[in-house]
């Protein structure tokens, strides 16, 4: 799915419109392919009656159309127009289709709305569209708020769908009005809007899909655009194929430099991620009195003790280090290696050194911080995790500037670092030099929990052992974290109670989903 700014989707409409594409015609295959989704929602539900708030817009004329095609289907359709001709050609449609249609104006209590509310199944939320300002005003605020205290005293609501974007969201900055109707599902034209995967809007958004306005095949503003929103089709083409005559060699050996005695924990989550995903032998590198703790826990992997200091990777486990590294397909370094200055110094020592696919992660990231031109030492495209206070690190900006500028930010210093960058946090950025841009939409408290990013790094390198390129691993693996996240949390009713371990049970299910 590609992610635009309001501004680029209206030039895409543009170029569509004089590449022979109408506007009218647009608006037709918006309206067919929201009725499609409407009707194959309501299909297991028994649902057979819409009411459709219809603004002035090409949201409203959406709705419309949708409207209109499912009267044709059999639906009880109603639409309850605001601030749109009586004369509209789409309203004479849907009415000549057996359609019903109400004016707000003739409904100066509300009293019609509130009855059409009671006997709808699915409310189709057209009212607003994307060029709105805020804060809203006039006769929509009031249908909105109207509209949600209604709900607010129904037993049974209405499935809200929104037709584009929820009404009174800024599909750029992410804000919402105070009287903004929450979706259930927002069924997005053509692209998703990048105010949708902001805050406060997203909370308003609900399930999220994509209709298909079927754009010219040539039209090089849509297809050309860097930024793309990951979904299940993308990532399950990600995915490598896993052949019966395959072996473990087939799908690569993940080596994981891991671990202190402060955190032993970390080697653990990340080894076992990456055997999850896929991995065909994981080996973790750990300093060696971890060993007897971790060992029983993961009989799959091998392992290679490392001089240690005091329970910390000594500079001394370099050697030893670089030993095996011709074994592997893919290196990770950084989960819980903790602070200590003879760390600090095998991990430049290593970074100089590692020429396969490398992963650098958590206290990785902050000893590079201390290593000079860090960036050009690492081997080629590396993949870069760090979470919103090591980029803070990493770059010298405040936790404040980065939040407010994640995609921009993450893009930067991808170019300028030239590495792929992982940027976690609520709608996780991926980043790559060539200024390609993926954006996970998923915002969720259950992973804001320690030993998470652990498992995601180690997600990461066990794809990049399977031979995915190093953009394509990241996408895949922080999709599946986060989906995962959001399963473990169902599990247990409560995103409160899910532990890092958690989210690793559930990478087993997300991963069956997506072959």
């Amino acid at each position: 799915m590609k992610l635009v700014t309001i501004a680029q989707m209206r030039e895409i409409e543009k170029e569509a419109d004089a590449s022979g594409l109408s506007y009218a015609e647009m608006m037709e295959n918006a309206g067919r392919g929201l009725a499609e989704i409407v009707d194959e929602i309501a299909f297991d539900n028994d649902w057979n009656e819409v009411l459709g708030l219809v603004g002035p817009g090409n949201n409203g004329g959406d709705a419309l159309v949708a409207l209109t095609h499912l009267a044709e289907a059999g639906w009880q359709a109603r639409a309850y127009i605001l601030n749109r001709e009586k004369k509209d050609k789409l309203v004479a449609r849907l009415l000549k289709a057996g359609g019903e249609v109400t004016f707000a104006e003739s409904d100066t209590k509300f009293s019609k709305l509130a009855t059409l509310f009671e006997s709808a199944h699915v409310l189709l939320d057209g009212l607003l569209g994307t060029g709105i300002k805020l804060p809203l005003k006039g006769e929509v605020a009031e249908v909105l708020d109207q509209s949600m205290f209604i709900m607010s005293a129904l037993e049974e609501p209405p499935f809200v769908v929104a037709v584009d974007c929820p009404s009174g969201v800024d599909c750029d900055s992410g804000q919402a009005a105070l009287e903004c109707l929450p979706a259930d599902l927002t069924v997005t034209m053509a692209a998703v809007k990048q105010g949708l995967l902001k805050l406060p809007a997203f909370e308003f958004v609900g399930d999220l899909a994509l209709v298909d306005i079927e754009l010219p095949d040539d039209l090089s503003l849509f297809y050309d655009l860097p930024s793309e929103v990951a979904d299940s089709y993308l990532v399950s083409g990600l995915l490598p194929d896993r052949d019966l005559d395959s072996h473990k060699g087939t799908f690569g050996t993940a080596l994981i430099a891991a671990g202190s005695l402060n955190y032993t924990g970390a080697a653990l989550l990340a080894g076992s991620a990456a055997y999850r995903v896929g991995a065909g032998l994981v080996t973790l590198a750990i300093p060696e009195p971890l060993h007897a703790a971790l060992a029983g826990q993961i009989p799959e992997a091998t392992w290679i003790l490392l001089p240690h200091e005091s329970g910390f990777i000594s500079e001394d486990a370099a050697a030893t280090l670089l030993n095996y590294v011709h074994r592997a397909s893919a290196f990770l370094l950084g989960p819980g290696l903790g602070f200590n200055i003879s760390t600090k110094k095998f991990v430049e020592e290593v970074i100089s050194k590692i020429k396969i696919p490398t992963v650098i992660d958590a206290d990785g990231l902050r000893h590079l911080e201390q290593i000079p031109d860090w960036h050009k030492k690492l081997n080629k495209m590396a993949i870069l995790t760090p979470h919103v206070g090591e980029m803070a690190v990493l770059t010298g900006l405040s936790k404040k500037e980065i939040q407010a500028n994640r995609n921009e930010i993450a893009c930067k210093y991808a170019r300028e670092w030239r590495h792929v960058v992982v940027l976690k946090g609520a709608f996780t950025v991926i980043a790559a030099p060539d200024g390609k841009m993926t954006v996970i939409p998923v915002a969720t408290s259950a992973l804001a929990r320690a030993g998470t990013g652990d498992v995601l790094a180690g997600l990461i390198v066990g794809l990049r052992a399977q031979g995915l390129d190093a953009y394509d691993a990241a996408i895949a693996g922080a999709y599946i974290h986060a989906q995962a996240g959001l399963l473990a949390a169902d599990d247990l009713g409560s995103t409160a109670s899910v532990m890092a371990g958690d989210v690793l049970d559930a990478i087993a299910d997300i991963m069956s989903e997506l072959e």
